[in-house]
């Protein structure tokens, strides 16, 4: 497999991290101010719409980066079938270190938990099947086609020529500081991310990660559908 050079590794990461930062701090409150709370329903979607677009240009990101090498697209992204019980393991793992003090709080204007209980999350998400439609193909884009599949498709199974066994631990601490757009949450992604890269590594399948990262998703979606209906 083509492996990448330390500065295409940081491209690739930049190219990633700038966008959505860029999204969050400068395109989102351009739209809608996050300290008005009259607003604030705007702000969740501002937020949501512009996530979806980063995330989505993640994936065509995904597909310039590995069109032209040969072999088969399993191959390319490490999509092997996944050992379920590794996979369970990584799983649970993810849930523990999901309490440990590294994963800090953020503002409640950017956290979709104390939105979707406030008065102004439910009665934006109350009926609105077209914004639920947006958040599932934001979850898919985050932890199937965007994110993971970039880190631990791309980037993890081409960082062995420049990092040698080390690669996952510093994928780990990429994908951390790839949350230009939720600086607190940092600390918490390296942690998981960390769990994450050196499973997909032994395993060869970045379904492992794409699983482990995808049950908030999944949880997400339960709760927001409560809303809908």
């Amino acid at each position: 497999m083509r492996q990448y050079s330390i500065p295409k590794i940081l491209g690739v990461w930049a190219a990633a991290a700038l966008p959505m930062g860029l999204i969050a701090w400068v395109v989102v409150p351009a739209l809608a101010d996050p300290g008005d709370p009259a607003g604030r329903s705007r702000f969740a979607v501002a937020l949501l719409v512009g996530y979806t677009i980063g995330l989505f240009w993640q994936f065509l990101l995904v597909v310039l980066l590995v069109r032209r090498e040969g072999g088969s697209v399993r191959d390319r992204l490490w999509l092997h079938r996944p050992h379920w019980w590794v996979t369970l393991g990584v799983l649970a793992g993810t849930a523990v270190l999901e309490f440990l003090p590294v994963h800090l709080d953020g503002p409640d204007s950017r956290a979709m938990g104390p939105f979707l209980e406030s008065p102004a999350g439910h009665e934006l998400f109350q009926g609105n099947w077209p914004l639920f439609a947006l958040c599932l193909v934001q979850f898919t884009l985050n932890t199937v086609l965007g994110e993971e599949l970039l880190f631990r498709g791309v980037l993890l199974p081409r960082m062995n020529g420049a990092f040698g066994r080390f690669d996952w631990v510093v994928n780990a601490l990429l994908f951390g500081a790839y949350h230009l757009h939720q600086p607190w949450s940092m600390p918490g992604a390296a942690a998981t991310g960390a769990l994450q890269a050196w499973a997909v590594k032994r395993y060869r399948s970045a379904w492992i990660s794409i699983i482990a990262h995808s049950a908030q998703s999944v949880l997400l979606s339960v709760l927001i559908l409560r809303l809908v209906v």
